[in-house]
């Protein structure tokens, strides 16, 4: 796998030269962020930081992430329909976990009051890298699973072909041509119009539920555009928007600006930053209504680290999948070695192993969006600071997955050309839509590559860490 370009590596000025084409062609495909200076503004954009040449990926690891991604959307719903479940696995976190707490009371006073949402739409992204630090052949092992504002399957959509164009420059066609398509902004699409379709109303929109800063709106647009073509109006809002201007009908139908939402899909409410006391009553509001949300919050709960870290317990599976052995076999099998950290004998022993030999884990608190992961001497502090206090259960432990590097290119603007080792997580898109116990839709929608120099443990391309990348099949 390290020795896929090496031909190409060898000479710099052509790669060079392949430089300036791919990001000529990265603009013109649409592989697009705002600047940081002005996020809210498209008068002057720049690139998508990516990378100069597509990855290798053995293709029975790609083809294993596709084939259980409909088992992973099957056991995400399954969980957010599990209130004992959910109640049993969060309650050592709730006590001292502050934002996971919020949303599971949220969680609760729905309930308690009856849901008037009907349809349920999942939009998920289950992350894997490749472990190789066996001796074993390398063994897709899932890094984590977002079931809340899964970016990039816009602008994921158009890299593979920014790729194909660096490598014909390179003299590369039949490679260009091996690269696979790959569209996961229709995919969310279709999932997004189904729900809508299924929600029954013509004349009601889509909201989008967006971040004060939008750099990365044009990865939304790829999705909202989609919408649009599907003669499905789309309005994009905040929060503060539907604290100052929605509210609930009679039937708790949902209005925002006198305009009736039929979906509400989140791109931000996924860390306590994104939330004052307003913020968290608009959620509530929200919540409350017979709007389809994506996600709606116990959906956002089965994401957790907690939940994740419960699943890899010994007949926990087959509770929440009867009757579907095959789906727990293939879900088993991507599960790197997860452990509690909750107060206890069990506890005590993981943290001190954990202290003991940091380099082997990775220490994950209950939070999305990349940056928050724990590794080596850090985790060491952490974990010694929190071994005797609760608040240790609000973090769970993994075992750290030793992928292979191989040496690319990561194009940013404004930073010199050079070659780094690098390492690549691959995340497959999955959409699932029920409406009362019918699972009406359950598909893998698309892929994303992301890779990152090895010095970087942690963060993705919004963090401004990892890079988008293609997938090229081994």
């Amino acid at each position: 796998m390290a020795g896929l370009w090496d031909e190409v590596l060898r000479d710099e000025a052509a790669l060079r030269q392949a430089a300036v084409v791919a990001v000529d062609a990265a603009l013109l495909e649409g592989v697009l962020m705002r600047t940081d200076a002005e996020p809210n503004a498209s008068e002057v954009v720049s690139y998508a930081p990516f990378t100069l040449l597509p990855s290798a990926v053995p293709r029975a690891l790609f083809e294993q992430a596709y084939a259980v991604q409909q088992d992973f959307n099957l056991l995400v719903d399954a969980i957010s329909r599990d209130k004992e479940f959910l109640e049993r696995t969060l309650a050592s976190t709730i006590k001292v976990d502050d934002f996971t707490a919020r949303l599971f009371r949220i969680h609760q006073q729905v309930l308690e009051e009856g849901l008037a949402q009907s349809v349920f739409l999942g939009i998920n992204r289950s992350d894997y890298m490749l472990d190789c630090g066996a001796a074993s052949p390398p063994a897709l092992k899932q890094i984590e699973i977002n079931t809340i504002a899964a970016s990039f399957g816009g602008l994921a959509s158009r890299t593979a072909a920014v790729h194909g164009r660096v490598l014909r420059v390179l003299g590369k066609p039949e490679e260009a041509a091996r690269l696979l398509p790959n569209n996961p902004a229709r995919g969310l699409a279709v999932g997004i119009a189904k729900a809508w379709e299924l929600y029954g109303s013509p004349s009601a929109v889509v909201m989008f539920l967006v971040e004060k800063a939008q750099r990365n709106i044009f990865d939304q647009r790829c999705v909202e555009n989609e919408l649009w073509d599907r003669n499905i109006r789309v309005i994009r809002r905040r929060f503060r928007d539907v604290f100052e201007q929605g509210s609930l009908d009679g039937t708790r139908r949902l209005y925002v600006d006198g305009q009736e939402v039929a979906v509400v899909y989140y791109r931000e409410g996924y860390v306590p930053s994104n939330y004052d006391q307003q913020n968290w009553e608009a959620r509530l509001l929200l919540e409350r209504s017979r709007a389809v949300k994506c996600p709606d919050i116990a959906t956002q709960l089965a994401g957790t680290k907690k939940v994740q870290q419960e699943l890899s317990r010994p007949g926990t599976l087959e509770k929440l999948l009867p009757g579907h052995a095959d789906a727990v076999r293939r879900i088993r099998a991507t599960f790197a070695g997860l452990y509690s950290l909750d107060v206890g004998e069990e506890g005590d022993r993981i943290a001190a192993t954990a202290i003991a030999s940091p380099e082997q884990f990775v220490l994950k608190p209950q939070r999305e969006g990349g940056g928050n992961n724990l590794y080596g001497e850090e985790l060491r502090q952490v974990l010694e600071r929190i071994k005797d206090s609760p608040e240790r259960t609000s973090y769970i432990l993994m075992d750290k997955i030793q992928p292979q590097p191989a040496v690319n290119y990561l194009l940013r603007a404004r930073s010199p050309l050079k070659a780094s080792e690098c390492i690549s997580e691959l995340g497959i898109f999955g959409v699932y839509v029920r409406q009362g116990t019918e699972l009406v839709l359950n598909e893998a929608a698309g892929h994303l590559l992301r890779t990152k120099a090895v010095e970087h443990a942690d963060g993705g391309v919004a963090a401004g860490v990892a890079v988008l990348d293609t997938p090229y099949l081994v």
